[in-house]
């Protein structure tokens, strides 16, 4: 055993640069592997406008961003009105666009999802993008203004309340699309209807893979709604990404579990690669008539045998509409 030892030492002082570089190219190709697809088109979307929700950090903030430099109208749709005018400011200056606007939206609140779209309905011309991107992840077990769990208030039945206030606007403004936000974690997610809220058990990660995987069923059901109207629809898992997301989760964290989650998040995409599936789905030339997919890494991806079940997705829109008071 100590001969073996021996030995390997030995080869690792001989070869040290050469394990060294092979070391270093090792990484880099898993920093390669893990940032992901780039979206690579290079379209224009001048006198075009775009709402993005929760646009002032994150892979929010990276689309604006995009899509501004694209020449688009961008309405950053956020809580936090401060932090979204500092992020406005900057997209402004970055992409040297100065038609980048501020409008409040709580999505925990759907009197605030109706009041930001009769704002747009008012007084935007057009809608050609909605990107439903905000989100809540992990949080304690919270309830929306009206009553709902937070983490499906937020991440689905505000986007659905939002995205069913702005379709005459996405119609009257074809050919348009609509992107939503899921996440891989949509896979091991179940549809609670008998617990929608999670009054009789709640389970953080439980929750939040219900509400992503409401993000898929909400897609598949309303792209087959709004077939052959010229607004087709995406969603995608943008990938693991270092942003403010998991802020909930962090501190209740032991010490040595902060300390290894630092050193994981290194690995993580950025929320500028993060944006990327995002961006694609917006703006590609190629998807002008695809509808109704999942996608990751810029390119389509099968979801979770649960996120094909139609009847579930009839039932989801159902009780929705029906909790928003749409029915």
């Amino acid at each position: 055993m100590q001969n073996y030892a021996d030995n390997i030492r030995d080869f690792a002082e001989r070869h040290a640069s050469g394990l060294a570089v092979a070391f270093v190219a090792g990484v880099l190709a898993l920093r390669r592997w893990m940032a992901g697809g780039v979206c690579r088109s290079k379209v224009r979307l001048d006198g075009k406008t775009v709402l993005i929700t929760g646009a002032n950090c994150g892979i929010g903030k990276e689309t604006a961003l995009d899509m501004a430099q694209r020449g688009a109208r961008v309405i950053l749709a956020c809580r936090d009105m401060t932090r979204a005018r500092i992020a406005a400011d900057e997209i402004r200056q970055e992409s040297g666009n100065g038609n980048v606007v501020v409008k409040k939206l709580d999505l925990a609140s759907l009197q605030s999802v109706r009041d930001l779209a009769k704002d747009v309905q008012d007084n935007e011309e057009r809608l050609d993008i909605l990107i439903n991107n905000a989100g809540i992840m992990l949080c304690p077990k919270w309830n929306t203004e009206d009553g709902f769990e937070m983490q499906f208030g937020v991440n689905h039945l505000g986007h659905f309340l939002l995205t069913n206030c702005l379709l005459d606007l996405l119609k009257k403004s074809t050919p348009s699309r609509i992107v939503t936000v899921s996440s891989l974690a949509h896979e091991k997610g179940h549809i609670q209807f008998n617990d929608i809220n999670s009054d009789i058990e709640y389970e953080r990660e439980k929750s939040y893979r219900q509400s992503k995987l409401a993000n898929v069923l909400f897609s598949r059901e309303l792209a087959s709604r709004l077939k052959d109207t010229g607004v087709t629809v995406y969603c995608l898992h943008p990938g693991v990404i270092r942003t403010e997301l998991g802020r909930h989760l962090f501190p209740t964290l032991a010490l040595w579990q902060r300390i290894l989650a630092t050193f994981i998040l290194m690995w993580f995409k950025s929320p500028w690669q993060g944006a990327q599936t995002t961006i694609y789905c917006a703006v590609d030339e190629s998807l002008e008539h695809v509808s109704g997919l999942y996608y990751s890494d810029c390119a389509p991806k099968q979801p979770a045998p649960q996120a094909l079940n139609d009847a579930a997705a009839k039932k989801l829109w159902d009780l929705s509409a029906s909790m928003v008071g749409l029915a």
